[in-house]
């Protein structure tokens, strides 16, 4: 089962030609790599949940105050909600520390929570990444805009809206599964599609896959490319830009500000954050899509072989973003030094700390 949601639902109208999509070179990576899944998602969680609770506690710092940091701290949030909910599904269900059987009532409670809590958090994550990959455009790219359009209260509006919409964008999956009994006389239950989604040729059923496929992943994979990319244009002017004040006579010229040389690390540092995000969620995105057009055959063969690592890649994703933070951002180091570390520590400065302008940049 994946952490994100359960398996897209397939075309299964009618019998299918036996197609080989997926060699036996994916099955045995499969089979190989679900031994160490459970041990390396556990200590991934581990070190995620970690993180994201410290990347919270210094984002919500009154010094660090800022649009995008308010969103990184809700970003935080959804990445740990996610984490929570993996640590005793992969104790169970991979390193098998409980002991009880996985078709008990209890735990077929357990993963029908697991599998909404997760699907809602993730794509909460997911929304606030596009967010934020909006708000670094407009503020590196249209300065005046951002000034108007991602002030603190937008901004806040902004994060409150994707935990209240991303819920409801959630509800086909809610609808389409179902704690289901195999057999009566037994006790035994499992997480199976429910009746309803199985009514009027299982339209409830493709449409949770449509709204998991597309809507879920592949439309913000495809807006957060597009925003990727006029970052990096945005980046390539700047940079431009330097190399001719660097020519210019002028020593006065010669440099950018302390502001600008903060937006452009900055603007890195999200960057590499958009950038993987999309190597996570685009592949996956795109599995899903083709699970829906090709059928139960690429389903079984294909998506539901890699689910593991497309876990295991999501998971990396969420709790990576503070090694970004401490290498990226001299001001989150800073302030994590201030409330953590007892040591003096100076950040490492601009080229001797002053800018051209008199400027101090080692707080920057």
């Amino acid at each position: 089962m994946e952490m994100t949601a359960a398996s897209p639902a397939a075309n299964t109208s009618g019998a299918e030609p036996a197609i080989e999509y997926c060699g036996a070179g994916v099955a045995a990576f499969s089979v190989a790599y679900r031994q160490l899944h459970g041990y390396l998602a556990l200590g991934v969680c581990l070190f995620g949940l970690t993180t994201n609770i410290l990347s919270i506690v210094v984002l919500t710092r009154k010094t660090m105050a800022s649009p995008t940091n308010a969103i990184l701290a809700g970003l935080a949030i959804a990445d740990i909600m996610v984490m929570v909910m993996y640590v005793p599904f992969t104790l169970h269900y991979y390193i098998q520390a409980f002991g009880a059987s996985s078709l008990t009532y209890g735990w077929a409670v357990f993963m029908l929570t697991y599998v909404h809590v997760t699907q809602v958090f993730h794509t909460v994550s997911i929304w606030l990444t596009v967010v934020l990959a909006v708000w670094r455009y407009l503020a590196i790219g249209h300065p005046s805009l951002n000034r108007e359009w991602c002030s603190m209260k937008n901004t806040s509006v902004a994060i409150v809206s994707a935990y209240i919409f991303c819920p409801i964008l959630c509800i086909p999956s809610f609808l389409t599964f179902a704690i289901t009994p195999i057999d009566n006389s037994t006790g035994r239950f499992l997480v199976d599609f429910s009746d309803l989604s199985k009514q009027s040729n299982k339209l409830l059923e493709k449409l949770n896959f449509w709204v998991y496929s597309v809507h879920v992943k592949l439309l913000p994979c495809v807006i957060l490319t597009i925003f990727s990319c006029c970052l990096i244009w945005e980046l390539l002017k700047v940079k431009k830009r330097k190399s001719e004040l660097l020519h210019r006579a002028t020593a006065g010229n010669s440099k950018l500000s302390c502001a600008e040389r903060h937006t452009v690390r900055t603007t890195r540092m999200l960057l590499a954050i958009l950038l993987l995000f999309l190597l996570t969620e685009f592949p996956q995105g795109i599995l899903s899509l083709l699970s829906g057009i090709l059928g139960e055959q690429f389903l079984d063969q294909c998506y539901n072989k890699m689910g593991d690592l497309m876990d295991i890649l999501a998971l990396i994703n969420s709790a990576i973003n503070f090694i970004f933070y401490c290498s990226m951002s001299t001001q989150f180091r800073s302030t994590f030094q201030q409330l953590f570390l007892s040591f003096e520590w100076m950040p490492r400065p601009f080229k001797m700390g002053i800018a051209s302008d008199g400027t101090d940049c080692t707080r920057v």
